[in-house]
């Protein structure tokens, strides 16, 4: 089911060995991407992503973009998921310095708390 795909040029897209990771934007030679169903029998009415020259001049196994919809959307949605991971990660970490400067700021208060209270004293 998985076709190579030509580099694309796209900002959102990743490139992985050649591989285009998520949903192509624009093919390789500078062409738009366009969505498509298939014809033949074997995969009848499968969407994909194709190069708008390849696709308009019916070339067939040529290094022009083609990609399966539903794996561009599945990358997509893993691509998602590492970058929630991500920001969980980082979250996480802003999380404990913001406890720690708030650790800081109760203790000084504290001290300050105690000096002001042995001078009245």
């Amino acid at each position: 089911m998985s076709n190579v795909s030509g580099a694309s040029s796209g900002s959102s897209n990743v490139r992985q060995s050649g591989f285009v990771v998520g949903v192509p934007k624009t093919c390789w030679c500078g062409e738009q991407i366009v969505a498509k169903n298939t014809k033949s029998e074997p995969n009848s009415c499968w969407r994909y992503f194709r190069c708008r020259e390849a696709a308009g001049e019916k070339l067939a196994n040529d290094n022009h973009t083609f990609k399966w919809v539903d794996e561009a959307q599945l990358d997509e949605v893993t691509t998602l998921g590492v970058q929630m991971d991500i920001l969980k990660e980082e979250m996480k970490e802003l999380s404990i310095e913001a406890l720690q400067d708030q650790k800081m700021k109760f203790e000084k208060m504290q001290m300050e708390f105690k000096k002001e209270l042995l001078e009245r004293v």
